[in-house]
């Protein structure tokens, strides 16, 4: 099994080629405007990104 933070980080990069993709651009330029944003799921990786480091900082 990977380390949690490996998967966030996996995760964080899949969203980012999602962002640039000319298919998802084409969606948002069509009007595609869901209640939550990829901006919002970056936002939940970053803090679930600092929460898995501080624990691992203290268990340390």
């Amino acid at each position: 099994m990977k380390p949690l933070i490996k998967l966030i980080n996996e995760a964080a990069r899949l969203m980012d080629e999602i962002a640039i993709h000319p298919d998802y651009k084409l969606l948002v330029a069509k009007g595609y405007l869901p209640d939550l944003t990829l901006g919002d799921a970056q936002t939940a990786l970053d803090y679930l990104r600092c929460e898995v480091e501080v624990n691992n900082d203290k268990s340390a």
